[in-house]
């Protein structure tokens, strides 16, 4: 089994927990656990069958986690799992992904109502039965209609994340077949957008039939939808499909950007070719019935004299604009991150020491990390007092006088309170080297008042940056109501910074955010809000998005070293 796989499995367990309202702690210690496997770099197959290790010598795998990913990866089940499903249909899980429901009112429908799957309890809203229970009311079964579609959508795709997971092992299983001369990825997933609904591989192959033959051997297809000459569909173990296309060499590239899209751009693309009395389509590039490009991506860009646009930014925003101006941004890349300015450890809720956080943000050549931990409003993630978090403060810097070529900052993930206001004094605050302030709490609160809150912390002379700035979970939970275009223009007033929070779940700042907050010429800092040592590897994650938003390494504050960085906060 792949890590995503055994992640998800425990992540069900937690889902199941959490609607017999089990003990809190037994299922944080679940969603820890499916956190910890799923940023776990190396494949726990392989740590599991090396005889010299083990898996509990993984930060935040104990012995009886342990076992349970010892008998998945043996047997692809697990006793506790079924026993849970053997309780509670499957099918009701997905009331758990209703944003607001929680799990107690999720139970409660389904005991009271027998409503067991999200179109019955579409069904149930509707007819007005809901809102009768005890705890419900009119507002509660409106909202639960009005949000529905987010736990419908997230059955129905992965995260980047997820779906990049699976890609790589599935391009590792199909590299050993001899007859595949050239492979790549295409669709959404190629474009790097938040969630993936399905993916598209092309293939040049001398033997159609070997390929797909190798397609079918892969561990993690569940049944084959579709086999015909050069096309076929599988469904895998997660839900996703994936669509093999077996192309000549001559239209390859032709169909890596037909089929890699998006379909507005491609729009775009056809309008421009028949003005010059061209043909585009995933066959090549046409005039008249004389093929004059299709072999590579970048021919049939050039043959409409236009660049070859980095897959990220083919939305049909502004990328033909650029091209036309000549002002085609050189979007940052994953090496041009120099440090980390969100990561959690033991102190709060992490499960890594500082010294093992900064020892693996060193190993991926980093140059700098921050700890920012919960503040004490925090008090489920174990949230720092002012007194806990300088004892902190002055273990970072035991552990810096030690360092050499790399440097811990002594940061803080400081509450925006829900009266307004930081969870700590501007005293306390000033002696840090970097703050990062965030909304947990009071989430459902109106537009003006989480607005005016983040403006007011950004106006905060301690505060260097905004975390997460719009709150969403994809598949989760909606952004909360917050005017952005306001903040943006308080972030550039104030000269503060705005986190693009790297973590799957997350990317917030979004896309289409990230380019606004460019157009303001507020700078983005990308972390990773890492809670683990495997975690630090999400900045891939939020790179990626960064470079949906067109963002370039200038536009990003943590590509400067420390010394530009610090002179960046003076200035600001």
């Amino acid at each position: 089994m792949t890590n995503a796989e055994i992640a998800a499995v425990f992540d069900r367990i937690a889902d199941l927990l959490e609607f017999q309202d089990a003990n809190p702690f037994r299922v944080r210690a679940y969603r820890n656990a499916a956190r910890t496997i799923g940023d776990y770099s190396e494949p726990l197959s392989t740590v599991a069958a090396d005889a010299d290790r083990k898996l509990t010598d993984i930060a935040g795998i104990g012995k009886d986690l342990a076992e349970k990913i010892a008998t998945l990866i043996e047997t692809g089940s697990v006793p506790m799992l079924d026993e849970l499903l053997a309780e509670i249909p499957e099918s009701v899980l997905g009331m758990l992904r209703v944003p607001g429901l929680g799990p107690k009112r999720a139970a409660t429908i389904y005991r009271e109502l027998g409503v067991t799957s999200l179109d019955e309890l579409a069904e149930a809203c509707r007819a007005h039965r809901v809102r009768d229970l005890k705890g419900f009311g009119a507002k509660t079964e409106e909202s639960i209609l009005r949000d529905i579609d987010i736990a419908m959508d997230a059955g129905n795709r992965l995260l980047w994340a997820q779906a990049d997971a699976i890609a790589q092992s599935l391009r590792a299983h199909l590299e050993s077949c001899q007859s595949i001369a050239q492979m790549e990825f295409a669709g959404s997933y190629r474009r790097g957008k938040d969630t993936v609904g399905d993916l598209d591989l092309l293939v040049v192959a001398a033997d159609e039939t070997e390929v797909m033959d190798r397609l079918g051997a892969f561990e993690s297809v569940r049944e084959v939808l579709l086999r015909g000459s050069t096309k076929m569909s599988v469904r895998l173990s997660q839900g996703l499909q994936v669509d093999l296309r077996v192309v000549p060499a001559e239209s390859f590239g032709a169909a890596l950007q037909y089929f890699t899209g998006s379909k507005e751009h491609n729009v775009v693309l056809r309008g421009m070719a028949r003005g010059r009395g061209l043909k585009v389509n995933e066959y090549g590039v046409f005039r008249g019935e004389e093929r004059i490009a299709g072999q590579a991506e970048e021919d049939v860009y050039a043959a409409l004299d236009l660049p070859c646009f980095a897959p990220e930014l083919r939305e049909a925003r502004q990328e033909f604009a650029w091209a036309a101006a000549g002002e085609m941004p050189d979007l940052i890349q994953l090496s041009d991150i120099r440090g980390d300015l969100h990561a959690h450890t033991d102190w709060s809720d992490g499960v890594a020491t500082i010294e093992e956080m900064a020892a693996a943000a060193r190993e991926r050549g980093l140059k700098y990390l921050a700890i920012t931990d919960h503040s004490r409003r925090a008090t489920i993630a174990n949230g720092l007092d002012a007194a806990r978090l300088r004892r902190q403060w002055a273990e970072i810097d035991r552990i810096n006088s030690r360092l050499k070529g790399f440097t811990i900052l002594k940061g803080v993930e400081v509450d925006i309170l829900e009266r307004g206001g930081l969870d700590f004094d501007d005293e306390l605050l000033a002696e840090a080297d970097w703050v990062v302030a965030s909304v947990h709490f009071g989430q459902k609160q109106s537009r003006e008042q989480i607005t005016r809150r983040v403006i007011d912390a950004l106006a905060n002379p301690c505060v260097s940056a905004i975390a997460h700035p719009t709150g969403r979970l994809l598949g989760e939970r909606k952004s909360y109501e917050i005017d952005l275009d306001a903040v943006l223009q308080a972030a550039r007033d104030h000269g503060k910074i705005m986190e693009l929070n790297a973590h799957p779940k997350r990317l917030d700042l979004d896309d289409v955010a990230c380019a606004a907050a460019k157009n303001y010429g507020v700078p983005i800092v990308i972390s990773t809000d890492a809670h683990n040592m495997e975690g630090l590897g999400a900045m891939r994650y939020g790179v990626v998005q960064a470079r949906r938003g067109g963002l370039t390494k200038a536009d990003v504050a943590n590509t400067r070293s420390l010394n530009q960085l610090k002179k960046l906060l003076s200035r600001r």
